[in-house]
């Protein structure tokens, strides 16, 4: 539900709710996985439906920030497409290994990957919101430079998670 709004709010430019939901679905998604790793709640329902929430989430942002980011160069199709491949790939390569009854959730790299896609998206928001507030030039380079820098660190390591990944999997379809 998070997400519909989000896009929505991306879509209307209003940057200070977009960055103000973003958060609010971030820190719930993180609070539900905490709960549930400490109550021994985990399911196979929950590692595949939990990861595929957060695609459309991440997904859907980096989609519909696409027009904004063309604009300037900060965002470009061939990043979004990164973006997109990894995630259908991971997740249709996790549905397909949990099925055959092998325990493929996520690990550290997908972590910092997660964690990196949602702090971009706090700088993107945050910067298209100073900018539309006409903050003085050296603050507008400072955080240009901030976003560029967490889009660049997102796209490598969304990059090396799927190829560490694909790997995994290789690995444990080797073994069967």
């Amino acid at each position: 539900m998070l997400a519909l709004l989000l896009f929505v709010l991306i879509a209307s430019g209003s940057w200070l709710w977009s960055l103000v939901v973003f958060a609010a679905a971030a820190i719930t998604d993180w609070l539900d996985g905490y709960l549930a790793r400490k109550q021994g709640l985990s399911s196979t329902l929950g590692r595949n439906l939990d990861p595929l929430v957060d695609k459309v989430l991440i997904c859907g942002a980096y989609i519909f920030l696409l027009p904004y980011g063309l604009r300037e160069g900060w965002l470009v199709p061939w990043m979004v497409t990164v973006i997109m491949a990894r995630e259908l790939i991971i997740t249709s390569l996790r549905s397909f290994l949990e099925n055959r009854g092998a325990v493929f959730g996520a690990d550290w790299l997908g972590k910092i990957k997660m964690g990196l896609q949602c702090a971009a998206l706090f700088g993107i928001f945050v910067y298209l919101y100073l900018q539309e507030h006409g903050v003085p030039g050296d603050v507008d380079s400072f955080f240009a430079l901030v976003r560029d820098v967490l889009i660049y660190a997102m796209l490598a390591a969304t990059a090396v998670s799927g190829l560490q990944y694909l790997w995994r999997a290789a690995l444990l379809l080797r073994e069967n």
